[in-house]
């Protein structure tokens, strides 16, 4: 177990959340106040990647949403942020090490797709890695997970389908797509866009991947969800900010946090799952 994950238990006085979610770039209103039951500081927690991002605050929350425990990371790290890609590790072992059965990651994302336009909500069911990096490479640790670890279901499709299925239920427009990761920092070149529509991806950013891997590798199953908050490099003649990437991702956040809590609500965890 991880140092960070004992800071957890016993801040906690050793809850086990259900369900643990990673908010993404401008995402950051998850639970009511009176839902909140503990809160630490990423400095806190030795473990823990420090964010240098605006819009990503550096907090992990406890809190109850319809009598489940959620544990919620306000902000996450970066490859371009400086970080070796194996301290991206850290922050997921440690959510399975506190006993989480599911990860709902999100993200702020760029779309590939004409008509999936700022503020649509993409569900993503397999990724491209072009980012050159991986947290995994490196000893293994036999503690979390074997050297060659599977993806053909990264997204793990039993949740996948929970979460269309609450989607439509409320009547919210949910696109399904490949998500492509990019290094960063820079955007995308018009010709990296082109390549990645080309490969098959439906919406590009920087960040969720290592995530995902990390998560597959500690048998903790993911399901994820990107926020769309402009049409990539190319596609159309505005040029592309991080403060468009938050005021956009704000305009979708209530949208996506009612989706979330539905979902928190209604899913069944798959007791066959690689998690058990």
């Amino acid at each position: 177990m991880l140092a960070s994950s004992e800071v957890f238990l016993k801040t906690t006085n050793n809850i086990n959340p259900d369900i643990a979610i990673i908010l993404g770039s401008g995402l950051t209103n998850f639970f009511d106040e009176k839902d909140i039951l503990h809160s630490i500081s990423y400095e806190k927690l030795p473990d823990f990647p420090q964010p240098t991002v605006q819009g990503h605050a550096g907090e992990i929350v406890l809190g109850s949403v319809h009598n489940r425990k959620i544990v919620c990371l306000y902000g996450r790290s970066h490859i371009y942020e400086g970080h070796d890609p194996k301290t991206l590790a850290n922050p997921i072992r440690v959510l399975k090490d506190i006993g989480c059965k599911l990860l709902i990651v999100t993200n702020a994302a760029g779309s590939l797709i004409q008509n999936m336009t700022a503020g649509s909500l993409m569900i993503i069911n397999d990724h491209i890695n072009w980012s050159g990096h991986n947290p995994l490479i490196g000893k293994n640790d036999e503690r979390y997970g074997p050297r060659f670890p599977d993806m053909s279901d990264a997204y793990h499709k039993f949740y996948r389908d929970q979460l269309k299925e609450i989607a439509e239920k409320n009547n919210l427009k949910l696109f399904e797509g490949v998500y492509c990761m990019y290094s960063g920092p820079n955007f995308e070149t018009p010709a990296e866009i082109k390549a990645s529509r080309i490969a098959g991806a439906s919406a590009v950013g920087m960040s969720t991947v290592p995530e995902v891997l990390v998560a597959n590798h500690c048998s903790l199953p993911v399901v994820a969800i990107s926020v769309i908050t402009n049409l990539a490099a190319g596609m159309n003649k505005t040029k592309l900010s991080h403060q468009e990437t938050l005021e956009n991702a704000a305009l979708a956040e209530e949208k996506l946090i009612n989706l979330i809590k539905n979902f928190v609500r209604d899913v069944k965890f798959d007791d066959t799952s690689r998690n058990n």
